[in-house]
């Protein structure tokens, strides 16, 4: 369940605000401007990350002013009032001093906080920040002003549609999609993201960091495209006592895969110690699905028409999914990464699956099934059931659905015909498992 929504009084202004866990040490959490309190409980990763942050924290999330359920502004609000914002927050839930965690474009004006306020900041960590935003003659990597300009426009264009969140994140899943297009919506009108990305593109706080007097942790996605990596580098040749670490992962939010290195790292700054990973293990059905022949017809249809046809059929996966209770956990390129919790509904969600991408798209698809215990990580599943339904998937022909000896023998009775594909040595698997296709 999420947390009671309260509000600070910031001047004449209402910030909204939560606090997750009673642990000894505040955390401060400073968003990207797009964000809504209750809104972001509806993920699963952010979800588990927020919880596991208070475990040995008392996390404060706020919505910063002029997004969310925070009072509206006309334009943007500048750097000098968020800033009063924070406190205003800090004061208001009794925290004298918090680490402050701060995101993407958020961690320039957690920088000016921590150079202004020294005595309200135990600790400063930054991921994926950037003290400036647009390219200067000695700040040369960022985009243009003319670029940002063009970029902020388009961006307008189609906001409210989960374009803009889903580009930084782990999944296109039409699930996370809805979600992302009402985080967007939830957390700002198109002017408003409009007068947000005209002010960051005047931002500039290189000027402070020398003057940052609390210990820094630096978080930085080499793999992430989104960020050029030489802001991480910048900031820690000129915030003193600072530390950059790198993290895996291609995603720019730090929720999804890979978030609980993002965990342990704040943990080990914080308090010194980091706790192992507890996971939840499930007994589900594991479905790996792909496009035959993939390559040869994008060469054939040209990268636009080929995306084009990607997102059609990912959205008649994703009602398929949801009309089977499958849970969609990760596309891959042409493929996809799905639970059920039922074999029979997993197995006969992949033959309407083959049977509208033949039908409708003239796509042939193949599908490997293994039903088995999985470790629950957020949104994303691991474990052997996982390894053991990827191999099975190599074994399938095209319009094929091929399944585990297990996922057969769980499903007598239920009227579904099997032939014997017999005996086979699944790569880095144990023994030896006997597969069988699936009729009709």
């Amino acid at each position: 369940m999420a947390p009671q929504t309260r509000y600070a009084r910031s001047g004449e202004m209402h910030i909204a605000y939560q606090v997750v866990g009673n642990g000894p040490i505040d955390i401060l959490w400073i968003p990207t401007w797009i964000w809504q309190v209750e809104h972001m409980w509806q993920d699963a990763w952010t979800t588990r990350l927020l919880r596991d942050l208070g475990r040995f924290s008392r996390v404060i999330l706020f919505d910063r002013r002029g997004t969310g359920l925070s009072d509206p502004v006309l334009g943007a609000p500048t750097l000098e009032e968020q800033m009063d914002d924070v406190v205003a927050v800090m004061d208001a839930v009794g925290s004298r001093q918090a680490a402050v965690v701060a995101m993407l474009e958020a961690g320039a004006m957690a920088c000016l906080f921590a150079a202004t306020h020294p005595e309200r900041t135990r600790a400063l960590v930054l991921y994926q920040a950037m003290p400036r935003m647009t390219s200067a003659p000695d700040y040369e990597w960022p985009p243009t002003r003319e670029m940002r300009a063009e970029w902020t426009e388009n961006m307008a264009k189609d906001w409210g549609s989960g374009a803009r969140v889903i580009g930084f994140a782990h999944s296109t899943s039409e699930e996370f999609r809805e979600w992302a297009g009402r985080l967007e919506r939830l957390a700002a009108s198109p002017g408003t993201a409009l007068a947000f990305n005209r002010m960051l593109t005047e931002v500039d706080v290189r000027p402070v960091l020398p003057l940052i007097q609390a210990p820094t942790l630096l978080l930085d996605r080499p793999g992430d495209a989104n960020i050029d990596g030489r802001h991480a580098g910048y900031l820690r040749e000129h915030i003193p006592d600072s530390r950059l670490v790198e993290l895996p992962g291609s995603h720019t939010l730090p929720f999804g895969p890979g978030q609980d290195d993002f965990l342990a790292e704040i943990e080990e700054f914080l308090t010194g110690t980091r706790r192992p990973h507890e996971s939840e293990r499930v007994l589900a059905t594991v479905m790996f699905s792909d496009i035959v022949d993939s390559t040869r017809r994008a060469a054939e249809m040209g990268d636009r028409s080929w995306r084009d046809l990607l997102q059609s059929l990912e959205g008649v996966v994703g009602g398929e999914l949801k009309s089977f209770r499958g849970q969609a956990i990760k596309t891959m390129g042409d493929g996809f990464l799905a639970t059920f919790d039922g074999p029979a509904r997993a197995i006969r969600c992949a033959a309407a699956i083959r049977d509208t991408a033949k039908s409708r798209f003239s796509l042939e698809t193949r599908t490997g099934l293994h039903t088995g215990e999985v470790e629950v990580m957020g949104r994303d599943v691991g474990g052997l059931a996982v390894h053991i339904a990827a191999r099975v998937i190599g074994q399938a022909g095209p319009g094929e659905v091929v399944v585990s000896n297990t996922v057969k023998d769980l499903v007598v009775g239920s009227g579904i015909a099997f032939e014997d594909r017999g005996e086979h040595e699944l790569r880095g698997v144990p023994d030896r498992w006997r597969l069988w296709a699936v009729s009709g």
